[in-house]
């Protein structure tokens, strides 16, 4: 497995400074955020990023599909949305040869990230779970006519209000199989599914269907924005060699990307965050 820089780890760089501190750091894959390929532009993204011979490991993200639960119209012109948004976001992963497109599937109707509920919110979470269903039925084909793998991310239980009904890796697998492998699989992100009783059964059940693997510790205490309660391996509660062992005995053979969302990393020299990467990958992803 090779190290990839997930471009939000360096939050503050666009995606030519995050090219550049790849191929400065010697590193060979880069994931990228559909926001910040829009402001650097698509066409310039691909360029640079072919430029450097950088592969790209995943394009982050497409999803939120659940938005259709709402009632009447309003789900439906949500639901329409949301697949329009979804298959424009395949579109862009195509052309940066993204190693898939990540889907983070959304939350409960209605309910908008770290905003208090306002509105019609549906607490339907089996009905959510539906949407996502529906959703995938209609966007896997569409992924697959253009080579693009969807990669279906659960996220932490304490997510899944706003922003993903999809908690566990089973979830995750068991949505994946009705679909070719090419088109659906799943992601692998420590800081979501280290603490799951079944996920060693779970990630050998995958196998094959594994289309990301990231890494993040797992941070105690939480701050109060959970969204950032992510940190470089080593710094938290996680125990990764276990599920990296688990993940290349799955026959994952792709890059290992490190996602971090914390206040203090973007704060700091993304140079000297690289370095720190780096080296935590050997020292605590790596180690047997």
């Amino acid at each position: 497995m090779n190290l990839s820089l997930n471009q939000w780890t360096t939050r503050r760089w666009t995606v030519a400074e995050a090219v550049d501190g790849c191929v400065r750091h010697g590193l060979e894959a880069i994931g990228l955020w559909r926001q910040e390929v829009a402001a650097q532009g698509l066409a310039e993204s691909v360029k640079l990023v072919r430029a450097a011979g950088l592969r790209v490991s995943s394009l982050c993200r497409g999803g939120f599909l659940t938005a259709g639960g709402l009632p009447g119209e309003q789900g439906r012109r949500a639901f329409a949305a949301a697949l329009d948004d979804n298959r424009r976001a395949v579109d862009e992963a195509a052309e940066l040869g993204a190693a898939c497109l990540v889907m983070v599937v959304g939350g409960l109707p209605g309910v908008v990230p770290g905003e208090p509920l306002s509105g019609p919110v549906s607490r339907d979470v089996a009905g959510a779970r539906e949407r996502v269903a529906e959703g995938l039925a209609e966007l896997a084909p569409y992924a697959g006519e253009r080579g693009v793998k969807l990669a279906l991310e659960p996220l932490h239980p304490m997510y899944c209000a706003d922003r993903a009904v999809l908690s566990t890796l089973e979830q995750a697998v068991d949505l994946c199989l009705p679909y070719p492998v090419e088109q659906v699989g799943v992601v692998v992100d420590t800081f979501h599914v280290w603490w799951d009783p079944r996920l060693f059964e779970q990630i050998a059940r995958a196998g094959e269907r594994i289309a990301s693997y990231q890494v993040c510790d797992f941070l105690h205490p939480l701050p109060a924005d959970v969204l950032l309660g992510r940190g470089m391996m080593g710094d938290g509660v996680i125990d990764f060699a276990p599920i990296t062992r688990a993940v290349l005995e799955a026959g994952y053979t792709g890059d290992v990307e490190v996602e971090i969302f914390n206040a203090d990393v973007w704060a700091a020299d993304p140079d000297e965050v690289l370095s720190t990467m780096k080296a935590r990958y050997a020292e605590v992803v790596l180690r047997s």
